[in-house]
């Protein structure tokens, strides 16, 4: 029996290594983009932890969507995405588009309704995502509210 083997002992487990080619797309998905996970539950036992990227084509804004109680970072590889949600302070609700390059950070705090747009007609946009829950939650929505 290795340390590695022993029942209750947080110190010595071992590290996982996901390459590209070790990415899924067995994970929750919204129209106009393609999820791929690499750290879930299901690829290595993640309990708190969900990370993966989203790839959307040249020309394409998603459905709406929420993720739960999840709490989502985003952090722009390529492209020039756009990420747009409706701001309800105010008299009159309006959506607020936040328009992102390679190297920004996005934060989407838990059950926000919002969507992914890809204004550039011949480049995809990929982004990486880490949530903190294990899955990728998403709640596909008609509009970007509640009603």
């Amino acid at each position: 029996m290795t340390a590695s083997d022993i029942p209750g002992d947080p110190f010595h487990r071992r590290l996982h290594h996901i390459a590209p080619s070790g990415l899924t797309s067995e994970t929750a998905q919204t129209g106009g983009m393609r999820r791929r996970a690499a750290v879930s539950g299901a690829s290595v036992g993640a309990e708190r932890l969900w990370m993966g990227q989203t790839h959307v084509a040249p020309a394409t804004v998603s459905a709406n969507h929420h993720h739960g109680d999840s709490e989502t970072a985003i952090y722009v590889v390529s492209g020039n995405p756009s990420f747009v949600f409706l701001d309800v302070e105010g008299d009159e609700p309006r959506e607020v588009r936040i328009d992102a390059k390679p190297g920004d950070y996005i934060f989407v705090p838990p059950f926000v309704p919002h969507r992914e747009e890809n204004p550039d007609p011949e480049a995809e946009a990929v982004v990486v995502i880490a949530r903190s829950t294990q899955e990728a939650i998403v709640v596909n929505l008609d509009a970007l509210r509640w009603t």
